[in-house]
């Protein structure tokens, strides 16, 4: 999620322990035993041990057939606060499909005095690049020539209405029909193919019959155990079946089968329910007076189609709730499955669960086992989660590049029948996946279903309250869960909490949203949440990394913080970070999966944090995690003694956050995405500073070595 549009409403108001307490007791247990209790003792706590992660993963390496040891052999870079991305010595960093980019011939060539339409929005890049996916076109170009999908987050008002000098009516009255059409168009999911061009430089295709547009007003099918219930019929759908558009995509992520899977984050600002407010609607945040937007209010337009515009505002005006829009917000929070290559609608997959989908990444995948995804709910005091379906992995519903055929089918079979989890974290460092099913037994002995006032079957109602169902089963609230990232060799998850400014200290009293008074009441969520031991420090600013390792049977997990973020002078700087290094913020994460070697970690941040931000912009950042441990005395895997392994490697525009990534197959290219510069790019050269101001735009950066070497090592 991007800090320009972050919900600061804390909307979790459980008492179940915070991740923060749970690491502090986690480390202060660690030192007791390490200060003298001896091995005897040190083997209770299980899990990962003294000895760390490192050590089963390393194991697991070795099993899998020698590796290359890897090497980062670049310079770790200094902070930068200019416009203009900055990268190693001996690295090129390009634009490339900045925002307003034509797909195809309907719409104009960029210019700075462009007056955006609706057709034109529908026919360029979207606004506000974020995660991203690439998919080939044939393997032997899989490294030139492919397709980009990423997701358009939100926009900036400002700069799509420059022209007119700003939105009409944008915090107040009522908003024009097309302008909202823009808007919503400028949001969603855009597919366009590139290529590597002979001198170096990528272009996009134009015309290329892949390019297109999935929008927030693209009509796309529910599945999975919501789909047809009376949670999701509305005016539009009256048998419960469609929807329309996915909004606030965030990050991303992607199937063994070829497609690629979007992520609604922060959706439910852009609704409003007056009244007949339900449980839901107060946990995660639907609105009450005006949508962020105010698309809502060009409901009535002469113009309007099918409730285009009316569907924004869920208050009840009608005698069922197939008359009108008040389930609408129940047909989004959830993961949306596309395929790149086809143009099929899109299907939102409600089994993952509903919530802010910060992404959703796949675990590491065995023949004859479940397939599994892992998302987080990004926002203060929420949750990690974890979907592992029923059907087992069949090799042969592998798709490769250019194999077009049923691939939104085997997502059915996949995605659309499994078990949700939520995470619980205890401070001996192991973890129990706590089942979402309704019947599951909650702390104080009732099932799911009846905690939550549903019929003792209705999967359906368990996903709707997916967050209410989660704090009844007493899971630990995260100090923001945002990307996760899976090694490829060890199957070891990592995931970034990137900051939590309403972490009190230990032995504080939780307090509630919706004038709750404990987690275990319907519809409330935490205001406030004291630290535990995997979130071991109050108004944490900085954020952290954690990692963890499954056991075989999806139920239970050991972990352990692999990194803190912290300024080199901070007094909590528990990784021992120095001025090349420092950062706060994590949020971004890929492992880029070198086969025959380890694979570096990349780290991205979204930083709002004064102690970095007054010497460095958003950053990208790189570690070799293979034989890393966690050294004695140490509270995270990173510390004083290591901390020169992790390096950054490029540093982005002032205003930007630093998100979106891969690599090429044959690693000589790295993409990231620039989201909301405050002053940038002024050419295709995205090192070139700009001089004077420009008409700000999002953009994907190729980097790429001057000798055509693998990038980082």
């Amino acid at each position: 999620m991007s800090k320009e549009i972050e919900d600061h409403r804390l909307l979790n108001p459980s008492s179940n322990e915070t991740f923060s307490s749970v690491i502090e007791r986690h480390i202060s247990r660690r030192r007791v035993l390490q200060g003298g209790l001896g091995m005897a003792a040190a083997s209770m706590l299980g899990g990962f041990g003294l000895a760390g992660l490192s050590t089963t993963a390393n194991a697991a390496s070795n099993a899998a057939g020698e590796k290359t040891t890897l090497a980062l052999a670049f310079e770790s870079i200094k902070g930068s606060r200019t416009d203009a991305v900055v990268v190693p010595k001996g690295y090129t960093a390009q634009v490339l499909a900045p925002w307003g980019t034509p797909l195809n011939a309907k719409a104009p060539k960029w210019s700075k005095d462009l007056a955006m339409t609706t057709e034109i929005q529908l026919n360029t890049v979207g606004m506000h690049h974020d995660g991203m996916h690439n998919f080939a076109l044939s393997d032997d170009t899989a490294s030139s020539n492919f397709l980009l999908v990423m997701n358009n987050e939100y926009i900036d008002q400002d700069a799509l209405w420059a022209p007119k000098g700003g939105a009409t009516n944008a915090d107040s009255g009522k908003r024009p029909a097309d302008e909202v059409r823009t808007e919503i168009n400028a949001h969603g999911v855009t597919i366009v193919e590139v290529k590597k061009a002979s001198n170096g430089k990528w272009e996009v295709v134009g015309d290329s019959r892949y390019n297109r547009r999935y929008t927030s007003a693209s009509e796309m099918k529910l599945s999975g155990p919501v789909a047809g219930s009376d949670y999701v019929k509305t005016a539009f759908s009256p048998d419960g079946m469609r929807t329309r558009g996915t909004n606030n995509n965030c990050a991303n992520g992607y199937t063994p089968w070829g497609t690629y899977l979007t992520c609604e984050e922060n959706w439910p600002g852009y609704f409003v329910k007056r009244s007949d407010r339900q449980l839901d609607d107060n946990r995660i945040g639907i609105e009450t007076e005006r949508g962020r937007y105010g698309w809502e209010t060009a409901a009535g337009d002469a113009s309007e189609v099918d409730g285009e515009f009316a569907r924004f505002d869920n208050t009840p005006t009608a005698d069922s709730a197939d008359k009108d829009y008040r389930n609408e917000p129940r047909t989004f929070g959830y993961i949306v499955e596309i395929d790149p290559y086809t143009g099929e609608q899109a299907i939102k997959r409600t089994a993952l669960g509903r919530f802010r989908h910060e992404g959703c990444w796949p675990g590491k995948l065995v023949e004859g086992e479940p397939v599994v995804f892992y998302s987080g709910h990004d926002s203060r005091n929420e949750y990690i989660y974890k979907f592992v379906s029923d059907a087992k992995w069949d090799a042969a519903d592998a798709r490769g590049a250019g194999d077009f055929k049923d691939r939104l089918a085997i997502g059915d079979k996949y995605l659309d029948k499994g078990t949700l989890y939520v995470a619980q974290f205890s401070a001996d460092g192991t973890g129990t996946w706590l089942k979402l099913t309704p019947d599951a037994v909650t702390k104080d002995g009732r099932t799911l279903a009846e905690a939550l006032g549903l019929a003792a079957d209705d999967l359906a109602g368990i996903i709707i309250h997916t967050t209410d169902a989660a704090d009844l089963m007493g899971a630990t609230p995260m100090d923001r869960p945002e990307w996760g990232a899976v090694d490829p060799v060890s199957g070891e998850v990592y995931m970034t909490l990137t900051n939590n400014s309403k972490r009190t200290e230990e032995g504080t009293d939780a307090a509630f949203t919706n004038d709750g008074t404990a987690i275990e009441e319907p519809g409330v969520g935490y205001k406030t949440a004291p630290t535990n031991a995997a979130n071991p420090r109050g108004n944490n600013e900085a954020g952290q990394i954690i990692r963890w390792r499954e056991a075989g049977d999806h139920k239970a997990f050991d972990w352990e913080i692999f990194v803190f973020g912290a300024a080199a002078s901070d007094a909590d700087n528990l990784s021992g970070l120095t001025e090349m290094n420092e950062f706060a913020s994590p949020d971004g994460l890929y492992f880029d999966g070198r086969e025959g070697q380890d694979s570096i970690l990349w780290i991205q941040t979204d930083n709002g944090y004064e102690g970095i931000t007054e010497v460095t912009n958003d950053q990208l950042l790189a570690v070799v995690p293979a034989g890393l441990e966690q050294a004695e005395g140490d509270a995270a895997v990173i510390g004083a003694d290591n901390q020169a392994q992790l390096k950054r490697f490029a540093v982005g525009p002032n205003g930007c956050e630093v998100t979106g990534i891969f690599t090429t197959p044959d690693k000589t290219a790295m993409f990231i995405n620039i989201q909301h510069p405050a002053n940038w790019p002024q050419s295709d050269d995205a090192t070139a500073e700009t001089d004077g101001s420009v008409r700000a735009r999002a953009a994907t950066v190729v980097i790429q070595r001057e000798d055509g070497g693998q990038i980082g090592v």
